[in-house]
């Protein structure tokens, strides 16, 4: 992923500035037992520190297209029991019932309902019974904000002549509503709202 690569020397930075709170606190949104996690998007790992901070002995498994960054976090967390994967997580097949909780961090909002949607039936399946599954990104402030983006998506899309199946580094966030609707359909329960900073959420959805 050439995008990611070109920025891998001040990845780390721009997302701190952005979001140093909620990288250094995720893991208090997390239950006080989990052995196993998925995290969708990994990057560079720097939601980690605060989990392995949490969870010392936590089993994590990474999925990131950048072979750059997951090389970058192989190294940060070189002592750790982590298991590194170079994959399109919407493609790569995930075990069924295999991890006790799933994480995203600011890595969903480049992406419209349907994939959406796909990544949510997928977390969905692969989340133990009882199990949850905690994001953390943007979400669009009313549905005029939606259509824009999303119109601005399309337009950039056919303006450059970009395939439908090539990833384009556009944000589309998606309102609240229509964020908490995906994940029940996909057969969450008792999605809430955990943190807010502006534009900002932390969500927990329930297995």
């Amino acid at each position: 992923m050439y995008f990611f690569s070109n920025r891998i020397d001040n990845y780390d930075n721009v997302h701190l500035n952005n979001w140093a709170e909620e990288y250094a606190h995720i893991a208090d949104y997390f239950d006080t037992s989990i052995n196993s996690l998925l995290d969708i998007g990994c990057g560079t790992g720097l939601e980690l520190a605060s989990i392995y901070q949490k969870f010392p002995n936590v089993k994590i498994t990474g999925i990131d297209l950048s072979k750059d960054m997951l090389e970058k976090l192989r190294v940060k967390y070189a002592d750790k029991d982590i298991d590194l994967i170079m994959a399109d997580y919407f493609e790569y097949p995930l075990e069924a019932e295999k991890y006790d909780a799933a994480l995203s961090f600011e890595t969903l909002h480049h992406f419209k309902y349907s994939k959406k949607q796909k990544i949510y039936d997928k977390l969905f399946q692969t989340i133990k019974c009882g199990g949850y599954y905690i994001e953390c990104d943007y979400v669009a402030c009313c549905l005029d904000e939606e259509i824009l983006c999303l119109e601005q998506y399309e337009f950039k899309r056919k303006e450059n002549h970009i395939p439908d199946d090539v990833f384009v580094h556009i944000d589309i966030p998606l309102t609240l509503e229509h964020q908490i609707q995906l994940m029940k359909n996909a057969g969450f329960r008792n999605v809430h709202i955990l943190y807010e900073n502006k534009s900002t959420m932390i969500i927990k959805a329930e297995k």
